[in-house]
């Protein structure tokens, strides 16, 4: 029977089974998927998805009690955050510990959103990992676009996230 229960283990999505922490983004996260779940993140990434995907998801998870006590929020990269939007991702995670991560983006909206993003968990009892500033002066973990991750700076991305949490 033990080595039933192991064999399934073993079978489950890598990260999956063993997921204490939850991590929800865009394609910069996507590129990192493989090493947060190895660091036992639970992973949910869309191509180009905005800040206001993520109450409706977060609320979701924890009404189904499937919501792990740790959610990572890296949402920002394709467009402006709606403060609403980041109060409703907050608020919706109950009682569980949100970080919000700056972004590293080369656009318009990248200063402004950090700042909604800091405001936001100064508000709403959040906190906020500083990815922007970790990230900025390592030109080798993003491809030419400047935000997307190389595969060095993945398992920088992972490792931070991690450590941060």
């Amino acid at each position: 029977m033990v080595l039933t229960t192991i064999v399934a283990l073993s079978l489950a999505a890598p990260g999956v089974a063993s997921a204490r922490k939850y991590a929800l983004g865009d394609s910069v996260m996507q590129g990192a998927t493989r090493e947060l779940r190895a660091r036992h993140f639970q992973v949910n990434t869309a191509t180009s998805r905005q800040f206001s995907d993520a109450p409706g998801i977060i609320r979701r998870l924890a009404r189904r009690n499937r919501l792990p006590r740790k959610v990572v929020i890296h949402l920002g990269n394709n467009g402006y955050i709606d403060p609403a939007d980041c109060r409703r991702a907050v608020n919706g995670a109950g009682n569980r510990r949100v970080f919000l991560v700056t972004v590293k983006v080369p656009r318009g909206w990248r200063r402004t959103n950090n700042q909604r993003l800091r405001t936001c968990a100064r508000r709403h009892g959040a906190d906020v990992i500083d990815w922007y500033s970790f990230s900025r002066s390592h030109d080798s973990w993003f491809y030419s676009d400047g935000f997307h991750l190389t595969s060095v700076g993945q398992r920088k991305y992972a490792r931070f996230l991690s450590r941060s949490t």
